[in-house]
């Protein structure tokens, strides 16, 4: 473990472990000798350094180290004992440990040898029971001719030999065993992957024909009968297809889990080639468009993959993001410079705001106590929230600021910005006293308990009764949730939430400004060209290519949310001492409820500005959902194909917690969006009244 009470990972302070053996049998310490190198040692599992130099406060200088395997150590006490080696042990016998004569290391080498064999057989046989179609370990479809010959040549004394060929095929046998244990991982992996690729396609047309122009343009009526009618053979032949690919894998005696991997795969692609027609209609639309669409489209697509690509590597090494946003933060200020004037102060906001951000993930992901930061947040946090507010009133005037500005509808309590600001500075001084307690170890007073757990509940409801107008409520929610925020914090997190705040805002205004600029350059005919694009349904327009700009913005300040404070792989990594002005008495599901809380108000602002900004610029929110989940399938299969059986605790646990994670954020994100739904749809911004066509 290391000196803070983790453990598991790959560092050597949290794996090496000491191995003494001591008695008969035991071969005597070796003197260091650079010449001296032992011919026993195998590959380690997890490929970590071995033989590395003993630590001097261990007084045992010049003598040799002999480094093994954790599942070595079975076979070694089996054979010191005189007993088999466990059942299901694929330990290596460590030589270097034992003082054997030449013939009583080829008995003990040949008996590990027999007892991997003997497993590698038995998984050979209930494959071969089980399949249809068995393909056999070729390596060793000769393995009796070679124990034979190893006997024989223990016979003529010829221990060398012997040993060398017990330990190949104890090697071969190792390989054997996994191969059996993997036997099915081709056809698991492609039918998976087929899911997974599958279900996308399928989102992306239930996206083409839902919330794009596409149907208008590719529909007839006598189209649509036929679709209806032929849809239906498609259906009954997926269901053979089923039903067939069900018998053989009960013939297998294959495990129930497989069954439901092969039947949604072979559910979701009838669903695809039951649009068929619309798949065929769609081609011969692209086929009528021009090379600069193709070229649009390819590049809309690399653009996004990698954005995504640099999501997954995010999760091994989170300085990505700090680059990622200085990068953002030049560019879109760039952009900005040349799309609207300079004057008007988005463009230096929105680079101010992204490098501010990008700060936060160069900090260590254990966050140091510093409760004088937490408390300097929190007046920044007022400060944020007053400028906020002076906005609101006096920046209307100008054309970037209007959509957010000036609510048509005034709050239901006039003093409820300055009760949420209020709420916002008892907080900071509850942190610094419920602080002061603790390092003083005093028991925490259950008059501060009470005053934190009324403040942080009181705050959330507030924002229910603020203004509708865009920027009015987010600010209500911002400083709502600031209160919870700064009292479950220690250090730096409690900066990172205005950080986080203002780069959204900063996402905010430069949506609002291409909306702007594209409604002002829009001439007179291609509003009448285009009038279906601009206004369908409930205000909302149809989705077009570069709307997908906004789901992969998402996922970027989606993942930061999380990535800011800690790593995203465990819970373990934040610290439990954040909730302690609240329960001072071990509690581990109130606390560990805290912990979540805490981590899911980021989530929150972010879900909220992303709501926000599909009503400003007028597309379908559950239409960007989609693309939300289009974005994250393409990052589940890259976690899918990471996944790894072997190295530290550690490693295997991130590899698999990654793919789970990013599994289960779709069901995460609809049910954040259902409960900041609460707060954002009353939203409406100034844009649904302004920008009519007819003032346009």
């Amino acid at each position: 473990m290391s000196d803070k009470g983790s453990h598991g990972d790959g560092h050597p302070s949290n794996t090496d472990t000491p191995l003494v053996a001591w008695g008969a049998g035991v071969r005597y310490p070796v003197p260091v000798s650079h010449n001296h190198h032992s011919e026993n040692i195998v590959l380690f599992v997890d490929k970590h350094v071995h033989d590395m130099p003993t630590p001097p406060e261990w007084g045992l200088d010049g003598i040799e180290r002999l480094d093994v395997n954790q599942a070595d150590i079975a076979p070694l006490m089996s054979t010191l004992l005189g007993l088999p080696s466990p059942v299901n042990s694929v330990g290596n016998l460590p030589l270097g440990y034992v003082s054997f004569s030449e013939a009583e290391e080829v008995e003990a080498v040949l008996a590990n040898t027999r007892q991997i064999l003997n497993q590698f057989l038995r998984k050979s046989q209930l494959k071969e029971s089980n399949s249809l179609h068995f393909k056999p370990f070729k390596p060793l479809a000769n393995y009796s001719r070679v124990l034979d010959e190893i006997e024989y040549l223990i016979s003529v004394r010829d221990y060398e030999a012997a040993k060398n060929l017990s330990e190949n095929l104890r090697s071969l046998a190792l390989e054997g065993l996994h191969y059996f244990q993997t036997y099915d991982w081709l056809m698991l992996m492609t039918f998976i992957s087929l899911g997974y690729v599958g279900w996308m396609i399928y989102l992306i047309l239930h996206v083409l024909q839902s919330y794009t122009l596409l149907p208008v343009k590719l529909f007839e009526k006598e189209q649509v009968v036929n679709l209806r009618n032929n849809s239906g053979k498609v259906y009954v032949a997926g269901c053979l297809f089923m039903g067939l690919v069900c018998i053989l894998l009960l013939v297998e005696h294959s495990p129930l889990l497989y069954h439901a991997y092969f039947a949604m795969t072979i559910l979701l692609w009838t669903q695809i080639f039951s649009e068929y027609q619309f798949i065929k209609a769609l081609w011969k639309e692209m086929q009528q468009r021009e090379v600069y669409y193709f070229i649009k489209l390819i590049a809309t697509c690399i653009v996004s993959v990698f954005v995504l690509e640099i999501l997954v590597k995010s999760f091994m090494e989170r300085k990505l993001y700090t680059w990622c946003f200085l990068f953002v933060g030049v560019t879109a200020s760039i952009y900005l410079f040349y799309l609207i004037p300079w004057r008007s102060g988005v463009p230096i906001f929105v680079w101010l705001s992204c490098w501010f951000l990008s700060v936060f993930t160069l900090m260590p992901a254990e966050i140091p106590d510093n409760t004088q930061l937490v408390v300097a947040s929190g007046f920044l946090i007022i400060v944020i929230g007053g400028v906020a507010r002076y906005l609101n009133k006096h920046a209307g005037d100008s054309r970037y600021w209007l959509s957010l500005t000036r609510d048509m509808k005034k709050s239901k309590f006039p003093m409820l910005f300055q009760l949420q600001i209020l709420l916002v500075g008892i907080s900071s001084l509850m942190v610094s006293l419920s602080t002061s307690h603790r390092t003083e170890k005093q028991e925490l007073l259950v008059l501060h308990q009470v005053i934190n757990w009324l403040i942080a509940g009181f705050s959330l409801v507030l924002p229910l009764f603020s203004a509708v107008g865009l920027l009015s409520r987010l600010t209500s929610i911002f400083l709502g949730f600031a209160p919870a925020f700064l009292l479950l914090s220690i250090g730096y997190e409690a900066v990172f939430y205005s950080a986080l705040a203002l780069a959204l805002l900063a996402w905010i205004l430069f949506e609002n400004a291409i909306l702007c600029t594209s409604k002002v350059n829009r001439s007179p005919t291609s509003i009448n060209a285009t009038e279906d694009n601009i206004i369908v349904s409930h205000d909302d327009r149809h989705l077009q290519l570069s709307d997908l700009r906004i789901p992969l913005a998402f996922m970027v300040f989606f993942n930061i949310a999380f990535f800011g404070t800690g790593n995203f792989a465990s819970i373990a990594s934040f610290e439990i001492s954040s909730v302690y002005r609240f329960i001072t008495i071990f509690s581990p599901f109130l606390m560990a409820a805290l912990l979540i809380f805490k981590l899911l108000i980021p989530f929150i602002l972010v879900i909220c500005a992303f709501s926000a900004i599909t009503k400003l610029i007028q597309v379908p929110l559950l239409g960007c959902y989609f693309l939300v989940i289009c974005c994250s399938d393409v990052m589940t299969i890259h976690f899918f194909f990471l996944v790894q059986n072997t190295g530290s605790w550690m490693e295997i646990g991130n590899s698999i917690s990654h793919f789970g994670i990013m599994s289960a954020q779709v069901v995460f994100v609809l049910l954040l969006f259902a409960l900041t739904n609460v707060y954002t749809k009353d939203i409406q911004p100034r844009s649904r009244k302004q920008f009519t066509r007819k003032a346009l």
